[in-house]
């Protein structure tokens, strides 16, 4: 009745195309919030397949899951709570991205315990303002970091940040912020093996900061990152495509109101067409009176009311009958509309689209490995 259509296929070419357009950096595919919606383990499977460096989550219950699943890839988690031990990372192996000495000591104290040396990803805020050692604390977190290499607790793997994506003079000074900080560690005695900074909008823009890995996240689901670029733009294929069965249909006279609080009441005898999909799939609410859907490669306007479980086309005339397929949104080259739409519709962008659809969806892939 409600179905998300991912291609697998799809992603794996999105993360060649994407690694094309690098000097030959590592890619990091990240596949944090279940991967943006599309399924985290299939996602992981068909990456590992396809050759990825590194996946990416934000948190290390994420990286445990893949990891249960007999994932091998090197995976980085960066989100991390006040308390966390670390045992359970680092004895699964995950990188850890660090950003502040309370959280180096907690993972001195599981290397001990553990006898394992743990590798982490030492993160610097260099202008975001969210996770990440700010310019006062960087000294203090390397002297740290120095103190426990020497003493054989950890490993640095890397020296890693994140753009606002703000304007171009933002972005260039924080890659100038960064260049800073990774020459501060190096100054430090801080023995590297990568820097990681953009992500999929800065690899498309900035091709003096790909060093030595780059993070590639909306783009491998084939979804640009910049609102005035198609997906199409960069030779991206959407992977997601949200679909429903009409499940009713009905004939109503002119002037009918059509679902809460009659925002759309019919102009003439017309077909009302229920579609199962409301905001408890992920639909957002305020696509009404915006969105459009496809039926039969014609697209029909959201007028009415999302509910929590459905909403209700007006089709006028035409030969919509329960059981049709309509799409939500896919691939913009067969004719349906976007997520890119979607997002426009609803005043969000493409990536909250695809990471909020679930609830009653039931998830098929096309390309999963036998």
């Amino acid at each position: 009745m409600r179905e998300l259509i991912i291609d697998l296929d799809a992603i794996a070419k999105n993360l060649n195309t994407m690694r094309a357009k690098t000097n030959g950096a590592l890619a990091l595919a990240v596949i944090k919030a279940d991967a943006y919606g599309h399924g985290m383990l299939p996602v992981a499977k068909k990456l590992e397949a396809a050759g990825a460096d590194y996946l990416g989550v934000a948190d290390i219950e994420e990286a445990m899951k893949l990891r249960a699943e007999g994932i091998d890839l090197p995976i980085l988690a960066w989100l991390h709570s006040p308390t966390e031990n670390f045992v359970s990372a680092i004895d699964a192996g995950i990188e850890l991205g660090i950003a502040n000495i309370d959280h180096l000591e907690r993972i001195a104290k599981a290397s001990q315990q553990l006898r394992r040396v743990a590798r982490v990803h030492l993160k610097v805020d260099t202008g975001l303002g969210r996770n990440g050692a700010g310019a006062a604390e960087w000294p203090e977190v390397l002297q740290k970091a120095h103190e426990l290499v020497a003493e054989g607790f950890i490993q640095v793997v890397a020296i890693f940040s994140h753009l606002s994506c703000t304007s171009e003079a933002d972005d260039l000074n924080q890659i100038a912020r960064f260049e800073a900080a990774c020459d501060e560690a190096k100054a430090a005695g801080i023995d590297f093996e990568l820097r990681h900074l953009v992500a999929s909008d800065g690899l498309l823009r900035y091709p003096q900061a790909h060093y030595e890995m780059v993070r590639i996240g909306v783009a491998l689901y084939g979804l640009s990152p910049f609102v005035e670029n198609s997906a199409a733009d960069f030779g991206l294929v959407p992977a997601m495509t949200a679909t429903a069965r009409v499940t009713q249909t009905k004939r109503v006279g002119a002037n009918q109101g059509v679902s809460y609080g009659y925002l759309h009441r019919t102009a003439a005898e017309t077909t009302l067409a229920l579609i199962p999909v409301g905001y408890a799939e992920g639909l957002p609410r305020n696509a009404t009176g915006k969105a459009q859907v496809s039926i039969h490669g014609k697209q029909y306007s959201v007028n009415s009311r999302v509910a929590m479980d459905q909403f209700v086309l007006d089709v006028g005339d035409d030969a919509v009958v329960a059981g049709d397929l309509v799409t939500i949104f896919g691939d913009p080259a067969a004719g349906v509309p976007s997520a890119d739409d979607l997002a426009a519709a609803c005043d969000t962008i493409n990536y909250e689209i695809v990471t909020r659809m679930g609830g009653r969806f039931h998830r098929s892939y096309l390309g999963e490995s036998n």
